[in-house]
């Protein structure tokens, strides 16, 4: 996983939680940063905009850290990129 992409992800997290950047890390879990089903829904409406991507509700339910975050628009990010790619 690429540090701009971790950095991208963290960066959205703290502006939508409205909390300083460096309180929030890739072993952050959404619990230690307040990080309600409400900001879950803002956040993931950031992350879709900030990567031109469409996050499946189903594959948000399981998420409860920002690792598992990453993870999952890194594979989303590559999944999109292949598809551009098979497209051309």
């Amino acid at each position: 996983m690429s540090d701009e992409l971790i950095q991208r992800v963290l960066k959205v997290i703290a502006t939508s939680k409205r909390i300083p950047l460096q309180t929030v890390t890739i072993e952050s879990d959404f619990q230690q940063l307040g990080i309600d089903s409400m900001d879950a829904v803002e956040i993931l409406f950031a992350l879709e905009n900030e990567f031109d991507i469409s996050i499946p509700d189903d594959e948000v339910r399981g998420v409860r850290n920002v690792r598992q975050m990453c993870e999952g628009v890194e594979k989303l990010v590559a999944a999109k990129a292949d598809g551009v790619k098979a497209g051309q």
